[in-house]
């Protein structure tokens, strides 16, 4: 899509900062971090979310390199959180399929109320 800021990072069209790439898919550092590790796990090709016949080997691949990023970062060991967020009450604000890799501290048990 030519107007996905997703898309454009994936083209290297805007800059990022990289953590991981390879031929399927691109990691970086989110702009706005939530907690000390904030990666977004993308793949190059648009799909708006994991309902939008994304293939399955994609799917699996998405979440091995979300563990490879753990694994760079020096989450792997201490925990960390892997989320999608899909559609407007999912809070999804880029509609690109992107995977968070989120950790670098202790997680809250439960999640917030929606504000």
């Amino acid at each position: 899509m030519s107007d996905c800021i997703f898309c454009k990072i994936a083209a290297g069209e805007i800059s990022s900062k990289l953590v991981y790439e390879d031929d399927r898919v691109i990691a970086f550092e989110d702009i706005n971090p939530q907690l000390p590790v904030h990666v977004l796990v993308i793949p190059k090709d648009h799909y708006d979310h994991i309902g939008d016949d994304v293939p399955e080997d994609l799917m699996g691949h998405l979440i091995t390199v979300a563990a490879k990023v753990a694994a760079i970062k020096g989450v792997d060991k201490t925990g960390y959180r892997l989320i999608t967020n899909i559609g407007e009450d999912g809070r999804q604000t880029v509609i690109h399929l992107h995977l968070h890799v989120l950790g670098g501290a202790k997680m809250p048990l439960r999640m917030g109320p929606a504000d």
